[in-house]
């Protein structure tokens, strides 16, 4: 009996074993704004202090010819979609086009499909009205500022990155302290609350990203360099303390094992190329290969992703989807098909794996694409720029030879293969991302002046709402049922009661013109107006006291009871 009961307890030891083994992990995935492959001391900078980051990529994955797009909402939505970000509906960061379609198929609707609690904290800048909100993509909870930064025009009024105020799960709420510890401390207490599902955190801080603001304690470790660089520097630094907190956090609490912990950027570097740039041409926004190429470091020590190892082949963010659905087991709901493919077997140490593939990466930042404009087409050999320049990118990693005249067949292989990519984002280029009002999701809609569809800047942050940019623009807003809708306009956020400084206001929704005469010391103005289901575009015009043309830079829309 003994031997039995001995055999026996073993066999349910092992079996314990397995299942624990076989638990679907946790995943972290950490991206933050305008962080370069250079600004991170590991890869070479003497100058920045990232000792985290640097231990974190001694003990990972890395993937070192990683891509994204050059910019902010496009990466993330490529990101989140697993598809080129203007298959999205994504190729600017304000103008309507930072907006992503609400029938796209999110990571995060993906892991809440399959058992996991999802949550986002930090940057979204895919959208801040129903449907394309968070809580609205498939995450449980989501902590976040608005627009693409703080103290953009959709955030909340007055916020400097210190005890500012953001949306909790839909609803303003007061913080204590500076931005990015706010999100990282929520993300452990979100970590905290989930004891019986595996986890999903997207925390995507917002730093560095401008305005430059931190603690001196920080910049401080920067004396010398511009104001600008010693406080984006510092910004970096504060990440990095963050990201050691986390992980401690992980270790201490056992969950590090058994959690996918992915750091990664957004797009290249804003300010660190002033001191680092990894030998790359560009920065934020270029199409050559410092405006989008960017560090990702991957670390599971149960899945065996750890030891310090390269990984080279040719790699991008549409690819993050279809690897962590491998990673982790998941099954995808139905939804548009991503444009990625999994990276597993390369993870996993295949040398030959992906090696011959072709990427594509631009900038639009318009209102409506261009052909070409600000394009990088790139296999492992070859770069080619804006159709017309040639890179040999092993031997030219700076870019600096173009070759193309020597390589002519290569380049019309290239323009070719981009024809096809083109062709195949050409529906979406003619589509554009409405959001819904009158929804029991949303039942009083915000808009802002951040989302005009406009060809050129709109006032998309606040001190331009300060200053009065003189402009104005349409909102693309689907009526989501019949009736009769508030619409109410101003100059300021509506809790501010400052003065219209206009003595009149125009507004114009589904052919109907309407218009209303303002005393100087009114705040808004309010319309009743009956509206049919369907889309269409809301716009307005002041009559200013200056003299100058320019809209209401917000709007609050909502259906009136029956």
């Amino acid at each position: 009996m003994k031997s039995v009961s001995i055999v026996t307890c073993v066999a349910v030891l092992v079996l314990l074993a397995s299942r624990a083994i076989a638990a679907p992990p946790n995943v972290v995935l950490i991206i933050t704004d305008d962080q370069g492959y250079g600004d991170i001391g590991a890869h070479g900078n003497d100058v920045i202090k990232t000792p985290n980051l640097d231990d974190l990529c001694r003990r990972s994955v890395r993937l070192t010819n990683f891509h994204v797009d050059p910019t902010c909402s496009p990466t993330r939505s490529a990101l989140m979609s697993g598809r080129y970000s203007t298959k999205a509906g994504v190729w600017h960061t304000i103008c309507g086009r930072s907006i992503m379609d609400r029938d796209e198929l999110t990571l995060a609707e993906i892991f809440r499909a399959n058992g996991y609690r999802t949550a986002m904290f930090g940057k979204w800048h895919l959208g801040d009205a129903d449907p394309c909100r968070p809580q609205d993509q498939g995450f449980d909870h989501a902590v976040h500022h608005g627009g693409g930064g703080v103290g953009q025009t959709p955030d909340y009024w007055g916020n400097d990155y210190f005890d500012d105020t953001y949306w909790h799960n839909g609803v303003t709420q007061a913080q204590e302290g500076y931005c990015t510890d706010v999100w990282f401390d929520e993300a452990e207490k979100f970590i905290d609350s989930t004891k019986d599902k595996p986890f999903f955190v997207y925390l995507a801080t917002n730093a560095p990203h401008g305005p430059y603001i931190v603690d001196k304690k920080y910049s401080d470790m920067y004396p010398g360099l511009p104001n600008a660089t010693s406080n984006f520097l510092g910004m970096i630094t504060n990440i990095d303390e963050n990201v050691g907190k986390l992980v401690a956090k992980l270790r201490r609490d056992g969950l590090e094992q058994n959690t996918v912990f992915i750091f990664m950027t957004d797009n290249g570097t804003a300010q660190g190329e002033k001191v680092f740039n990894a030998g790359m041409r560009g920065k934020k926004g270029s199409e050559y290969e410092g405006g989008h190429r960017v560090p990702f470091f991957i670390y599971w020590p149960a899945g065996n992703l750890t030891g310090g190892r390269d990984v080279t082949q040719l790699s991008a963010h549409i690819d993050v989807r279809p690897t962590l659905v491998e990673l982790c087991g998941l099954k995808e709901p139905a939804g548009p098909e991503g444009d990625g493919r999994s990276l597993v077997p390369a993870l996993r140490g295949d040398a030959e794996a992906l090696r011959n593939r072709t990427l594509f990466v631009h900038s639009q930042r318009i209102l409506h694409c261009e052909k070409w404009r600000k394009s990088s087409v790139m296999t492992e050999q070859w770069r080619l720029i804006n159709g017309k320049e040639l890179y040999r990118i092993k031997d030219d990693p700076g870019q600096s030879s173009n070759v193309a005249g020597q390589f002519p067949e290569t380049v019309q292989d290239l323009r070719s293969e981009y024809d096809e990519w083109w062709e195949s984002l050409k529906p979406a280029m003619s589509r554009t991302v409405y959001v819904q009002v009158g929804s029991d999701a949303e039942p009083r809609t915000r808009l802002t002046a951040h989302d005009w569809l406009i060809d050129g800047a709109t006032p998309w942050n606040q001190n331009a709402i300060r200053n009065g940019q003189p402009t104005t623009g349409p909102w693309a807003v689907e009526v989501a049922v019949a009736g009769r809708y508030e619409i109410v306009v101003s100059r300021w956020p509506d809790f501010t009661n400052l003065p219209m400084e206009a003595t009149g206001v125009k507004l114009s929704i589904q052919g109907q013109q309407h218009s209303q005469k303002l005393d100087e010391n009114d705040t808004s103005a309010r319309f009743e107006v009956q509206l049919h289901r369907g889309k269409t575009m809301l716009q307005t015009l002041l009559d200013s006291t200056d003299g100058k043309k320019r809209g209401a830079y917000y709007a609050y829309v909502r259906k009136l009871s029956d």
